[in-house]
């Protein structure tokens, strides 16, 4: 969603440029700090197809910094229409602010809706946000005429905030939802969302790159808001009735099961292997106020280094992977940023993917590691002494295992560990975790990102 929306943005500015550059008494702007006209770092934009290519549908890398060449010279970031930025940056902040927000206020009062409700609201979001990205530059123009052109993002921005509600509201309640099933669902569910980046992005594009438009490829990617609900309601079956449509239903039925719980508590004193059958714990009922601010800051051991594994490595996917350029290599600046987000992606599935054969309940390993990471490419860009991409290529790939890693062992772990009565509320409030992250990395790599390419 959010390369469509940088695709279609870049189009209505590349119009919006033509138009400013024939205009009377137009003058041509070539600052450049640079003697040969380009940022020693190549700032130019890599094209929409590569920022497309392997690049996560759901959490996406939010590049800010995609500027625009002009003319024969590539134009410093410091130099950059102010407008351009802004733009830029209000998409940056519509994909991630609705996300964040709905992560931090949503666990105290989303209990009160059913899930097939939620379901059904999220698909929702989800179709129109790609009906209203698909259309920004054609209906928002004729509605607007002359006017649309001070407006760059409109469309595009209402669009990316609904895939952002979406996106929010259905990790959370989908993670909630792993409570009524066998914990083993959560390898399915890591397995799951890591190939969703790399099967929509690739999606995505293949058919940018096959000649359709954005705005046809967002229509025919429509079919995934319905694929949701039809896989939702006609082929999962839960091990514990759900609030499907009834909340009362399931706080009825939690009540009776503790009680029937505790009439049979001695009667095994050792749990199951996890990973064959269902979970002995079954979802509680409703917790009063003050029982969830006791989980939250029980979770504060899980959740700050997830914060902190998704900060370093959004930190590195928007601030640093496009100015790590190579000039002296078989493969072009977009080929090496497309190389860099596939080797991503995949590192982020394998890792996801891993939680039948490798736990790992030190995440504060994984955040320091992923911080070493961060702080070792940042070195790289400034001083530039990796002797070549192929480095970066394993590095890139060891960052995705990282943060893949980082992201499905906190879940598995709060899942065990904490008491079945709090375990959906928990499995909600934690997911705060990475969005805190990733929001903190885009503050901190957009001025990043700005200085490398001033200099």
């Amino acid at each position: 969603m959010l390369s469509a929306a940088h695709d279609i943005l870049e189009k209505q500015e590349s119009r919006n440029s033509t138009a400013a550059a024939s205009a009377p008494g137009t003058e041509r702007q070539e600052g450049n700090n640079n003697p040969n006209g380009s940022s020693p770092y190549d700032c130019s934009p890599v094209s929409t197809g590569v920022k497309a290519a392997c690049h996560t549908a759901r959490h996406a890398a939010r590049h800010v910094a995609r500027h625009t060449a002009r003319h024969s010279g590539k134009q410093p970031c410091s130099e950059l229409c102010p407008t351009r930025l802004q733009s830029h940056w209000a998409v940056l902040l519509a994909d991630i602010l609705p996300t964040l927000l709905i992560k931090l206020v949503a666990p105290f009062v989303v209990h009160k809706v059913p899930y097939g409700l939620r379901v059904l609201f999220c698909a929702f979001m989800a179709a129109s946000s790609f009906l209203l990205v698909s259309f920004s530059s054609a209906m928002w123009m004729s509605i607007l005429g002359k006017a649309a052109r001070l407006l760059p993002w409109s469309g595009l921005r209402e669009g990316v905030v609904f895939a952002s509600v979406s996106s929010g509201l259905g990790e959370l309640s989908f993670l909630s939802l792993t409570v009524f099933f066998s914990r083993t669902v959560l390898e399915g569910w890591g397995s799951g969302t890591g190939g969703a980046g790399v099967a929509g992005s690739f999606l995505y594009s293949s058919l940018i790159q096959g000649g359709l438009t954005p705005r046809v490829t967002l229509l025919i990617m429509l079919v995934v808001p319905l694929a949701m609900v039809v896989s939702y309601f006609g082929m999962l079956v839960p091990e514990h009735p759900l609030p499907q449509w009834r909340r009362a239903d399931a706080d009825r039925w939690a009540v009776g099961w503790e009680e029937r719980q505790s009439l049979t508590q001695g009667a095994e004193q050792e749990e199951p292997e996890e990973t064959s059958g269902p979970a002995e714990d079954g979802p509680g009922g409703a917790l009063s106020f003050s029982e969830r601010l006791h989980v939250i800051r029980g979770l504060l051991r899980f959740v700050l280094p997830l914060g902190l594994v998704y900060f370093a490595e959004y930190f590195i996917n928007q601030g640093l992977m496009e100015i790590l350029f190579f000039h002296n290599f078989f493969l072009s600046h977009a080929e090496q940023y497309r190389w860099y987000q596939c080797l991503y992606q995949i590192g982020v599935f394998l890792s996801r993917s891993s939680l039948r054969w490798i736990k790992i309940r030190r995440i504060w390993a994984l955040a320091l590691l992923q911080v070493v990471n961060a702080v070792f490419l940042l070195l790289a860009a400034r001083y530039q002494f990796l002797p070549s991409a192929w480095l970066v290529f394993a590095i890139i790939l060891y960052e995705g295992l990282l943060g893949g890693a980082a992201y499905v062992n906190t879940f598995h772990f709060i899942s065990k560990e904490t008491d079945s009565r709090h375990r959906e509320f928990a499995m909600a409030a934690a997911s705060v975790g990475d969005s805190l992250g990733i929001a903190l990395a885009g503050l901190a790599a957009f001025p990043t990102h700005g200085y490398f390419c001033s200099l």
